[in-house]
């Protein structure tokens, strides 16, 4: 298999985003009953990419999220909510959280790639990817704003092409979405599985205070 072409031009970036707007429709608040739960063993069983896990090992609670890194819905996610919920739930050892990799385009697994040779500071990454976003994603040339933005985290030029053509990383991103896809059924994002139970769209921090309090009960 060839090594893709991350070339995006401005066009292609506001198809990104008719794509996650339109052909990946999101509703404007998370079904907040969930529609239906998957085998949490499955859920968990291990992919083409190691968990990156945030927590207690053994925290009551499980929320793992399928974002894209172009989607918008979740950079607001990880702007505006995320913070509360790492502060309320994730540090004080109530939750367990995991972010894994479902990109809508390819622009989104050069950036989840980009993530991953982060290493230990992968899930820092993402956060800062989403917290400046518009000034990558949806610009005229959206890999030279990639590069920008990850000179912040000490990535040089040479580093960030190297990993655009690591072919087997770019395949192992794709496997994640592809088995939540076939699995899971997964065809927007953000989606969570929260223990299990699937909700989709975004989430407030509020719901998220009923679901977790739920979900810790049972």
């Amino acid at each position: 298999m060839p090594i893709p072409d991350f070339r995006i031009s401005r066009r292609a970036g506001l198809t990104v985003a008719a794509c996650a707007l339109i052909g990946f429709a999101l509703p404007a608040a998370a079904e907040k009953a969930g529609s239906g739960k998957v085998s949490v063993d499955e859920l968990m069983a291990p992919n083409a990419l190691p968990d990156v896990v945030e927590g207690k090992a053994d925290a009551p609670v499980t929320i793992v999220e399928y974002a894209s890194m172009t989607c918008s819905h979740c950079a607001a996610f990880h702007r505006e909510v995320y913070p509360a919920l790492k502060k309320n739930y994730i540090d004080s050892g109530k939750v367990k959280f995991i972010l894994r990799e479902f990109p809508l385009d390819p622009l989104a697994t050069a950036a989840f790639m980009l993530a991953r040779n982060a290493g230990e500071k992968r899930d820092a990454v993402v956060d800062l990817l989403f917290a400046q976003q518009k000034n990558w994603a949806f610009v005229e040339k959206p890999l030279d704003g990639l590069a920008g933005v990850l000179k912040f985290t000490g990535v040089g030029q040479q580093a960030f092409e190297a990993t655009l053509k690591d072919e087997a990383l770019y395949e192992n991103v794709n496997k994640v979405r592809d088995r939540a896809a076939e699995k899971f059924g997964i065809n927007s994002t953000p989606t969570f599985f929260i223990n299990g139970e699937r909700f989709s769209g975004e989430i407030s921090i509020a719901d998220f205070d009923k679901i977790i309090a739920e979900k810790s009960k049972s």
